[in-house]
């Protein structure tokens, strides 16, 4: 399976953001809407991400819930028809949540990092340091240090779970509130 180290925190300021990371990227951004579909899946999470009525990824990873740099295990399989594949997985295994987000993808170097517009959540940041087959999860880790510190992002603004897991816990927060 590929791998890549992993960072997630909130923002507060996009724009601010957005130009300082346009200061360090590769190239321009690409803009990028997505609407991720998770299943039920006891070895790790298996979610159908979907960019458009013809084309999809399938994608299946391992990652540890924690603030901070973490190793994602990952494989993904492209689809034509991301509907009819969300309904068969849905029936198959049962969906447990859908998170629907614009992301803006700069690449630094080896890094992805990407501003997410979440609905119902807000705005983050997530970076994703691609290793090859010759790094350590340390260099990865070392990586996406130095860019924490170089877009001066704090670290009380880590988050440990998956958005998918941030809007299940607002909806159920709200649900026992009433």
């Amino acid at each position: 399976m590929a791998r890549n180290v992993e960072i997630k925190a909130r923002i507060d300021d996009f724009s601010q953001l957005y130009a300082k990371i346009a200061l360090l990227a590769d190239g321009l951004p690409e803009i990028i809407d997505q609407d991720d579909t998770f299943f039920l899946c006891p070895n790790g999470r298996l979610k159908l991400r979907t960019f458009s009525a013809s084309r999809g990824e399938l994608i299946f990873y391992q990652r540890p819930n924690h603030a901070g740099p973490k190793t994602s295990f990952y494989t993904l399989s492209e689809t034509q028809d991301p509907d009819s594949l969300r309904e068969t997985l849905k029936l198959a295994y049962g969906e447990v949540g859908r998170v629907i987000k614009q992301r803006t993808l700069f690449m630094v170097g080896q890094t992805r990092l990407h501003l997410d517009q979440v609905q119902g959540l807000g705005d983050y940041i997530e970076f994703e340091v691609v290793l090859d087959d010759t790094q350590t999860q340390q260099q990865g880790i070392d990586i996406a240090e130095d860019l924490l510190e170089r877009l001066e992002i704090n670290r009380q603004e880590l988050v440990d779970r998956a958005y998918v897991d941030l809007l299940n816990e607002k909806t159920h927060r709200k649900n026992t509130s009433q």
